[in-house]
């Protein structure tokens, strides 16, 4: 498979789905929610149409997971296949707001290996990148980790799942309370793909969060890794973009991190 076409193929349609998304900027027509909380816009739509259009027609027998139409192609058929997997506006509830803190996420796989990730925030023009065993860029710099090692000097970012407006989220409070008064500071951004990126880059040091699907993580977890970051789920297990928890980090403060999230919760 050649990679470098599939990133070129991906940049592609990143690059024409920011430029629905920033037409549509500012004057957001919300369709209904897919949830208490969980909106959905025209410009989710489109943009995705418009991704999914531009690798139909360089790859149209390859499978799609996408957030707002689901599987298609080879993906219905099992995950033996190469496949790509789109969020086409990451921060909906941000860019419905007119923030500016949102972001299109493509990433490439074979099977359960991400091999290619792609973030791109239409507002700030900024485009994170990374193949699997070649690095991670930034608009074609290379970037890095923080080498912050101490918790109490870290940065941290999270979010919080749809599921607060209809469970309490006992547990998920419990985490952030141990997290905000280990850490030098924790902030709330609204958009996991750019979280995740923010901590390739070093502006974070740590990431965690709970029932993300594969669309908001799969092109940020390539990047951050790529970048020499580690990704595991609370536990500190292996994370695999189906999981329920994900927890990144720049390695040094993983193992802390890790005992903060478990404490002595259990569900």
């Amino acid at each position: 498979m050649d990679l470098e076409k599939i990133m070129r193929t991906a940049t592609r349609a990143a690059y024409r789905a920011g430029r629905i998304l920033n037409g549509h900027f500012g004057s957001v027509k919300q369709l209904p929610k897919k949830g208490a909380i969980d909106l959905v816009t025209e410009a989710d739509l489109e943009a995705e149409q418009a991704i999914i259009a531009t690798i139909r027609e360089i790859y149209p027998d390859h499978g799609i997971l996408a957030e707002e139409s689901g599987a298609s192609g080879n993906s219905q058929a099992g995950r033996q296949t190469w496949r790509w997997i789109i969020d086409p506006l990451d921060g909906t509830t941000n860019y419905a707001h007119a923030l500016p803190i949102y972001a299109v996420s493509i990433a490439f796989a074979q099977q359960e290996k991400v091999l290619m990730g792609l973030v791109f925030n239409p507002s700030s023009g900024e485009l994170f990148t990374a193949f699997h065993g070649q690095g991670a860029q930034l608009n074609g710099e290379a970037i890095g980790v923080s080498s912050t090692e101490k918790l109490n000097e870290s940065l941290l970012v999270t979010g919080f799942p749809y599921t607060v407006a209809t469970h309490t989220p006992r547990w998920a409070m419990a985490r952030f309370e141990r997290c905000l008064t280990s850490a030098q500071g924790v902030r709330r951004l609204g958009s996991a793909a750019l979280d995740l990126c923010y901590v390739a880059c070093g502006r974070f040091e740590g990431f965690w969060e709970e029932n993300l699907k594969p669309w908001d993580t799969a092109a940020g977890m390539c990047i951050v890794e790529e970048a020499g970051g580690v990704i595991s789920d609370y536990s500190g297990q292996p994370y695999s973009i189906e999981d329920r928890q994900i927890l990144a980090t720049n390695s040094h403060i993983h193992s802390e991190m890790v005992t903060l999230l478990t404490g002595e919760d259990t569900y």
